[in-house]
């Protein structure tokens, strides 16, 4: 299936942590003094709806106190802000793939393929990755996991079952995208 296939196709705890994953995976490395895990909190909100609102606004002030003004903290801070305080409906839907987007975006500007092609993230996600870099091409395949990942727990599991293993994930995804980052600015410097 292909990534806009299983968005179309999740649950509302897939959309919710697949959303959240999205979102972690954007920002930098934290600035000394910055809360190094300012969207911890809405792990839990993935795991319990009724959580779902404290968590998202415990989140939101974290990233809000973030020293960063880089721009993917900026469009994080715009995509938090617009989350579904309920999380449930086609709100939730369209708010997971708008997180999306904006991970596939920020892994596309630091792939070294040359120009973007415009059309290249809504190829990504229609499930053709032709012309995509290796950062690019490597998180349209971890939200793919994720949402696999989710979508094969069994509805008798327990309402955080899954999450650590796409927390690892993400995590993962995360140290790649900040290394990545990290030499280009190194490269930049240089020249």
């Amino acid at each position: 299936m292909s990534l806009l296939d299983l968005i179309a196709a999740a649950d509302e705890r897939g959309l919710a942590a697949g959303a959240a994953a999205c979102l972690e995976r954007c920002l930098p490395q934290p600035a000394p003094g910055d809360e190094p895990d300012p969207l911890r909190p809405l792990w839990a909100g993935c795991a319990d709806p009724g959580l779902w609102p404290g968590r998202l606004a415990e989140a939101r002030a974290a990233l809000d106190s973030l020293a960063d003004p880089a721009e993917p903290v900026g469009r994080v801070r715009e995509l938090l802000a617009r989350a579904p305080d309920d999380r449930a409906g086609e709100e939730l839907r369209a708010w997971a793939d708008a997180c999306s987007v904006l991970a596939l975006e920020v892994h596309l500007g630091h792939d070294a393929t040359g120009p973007a092609a415009p059309d290249r993230v809504a190829r990504c996600r229609a499930g053709d990755p032709s012309g995509a870099g290796p950062l690019l091409a490597g998180e349209v395949a971890r939200q793919v996991l994720i949402l696999e990942m989710l979508a094969s727990i069994d509805d008798d599991a327990p309402a955080g079952a899954g999450l650590r293993q796409v927390l690892d994930v993400s995590t993962e995804g995360q140290r790649v995208l900040r290394a990545a980052a990290a030499r280009r600015a190194r490269v930049r410097v240089r020249r």
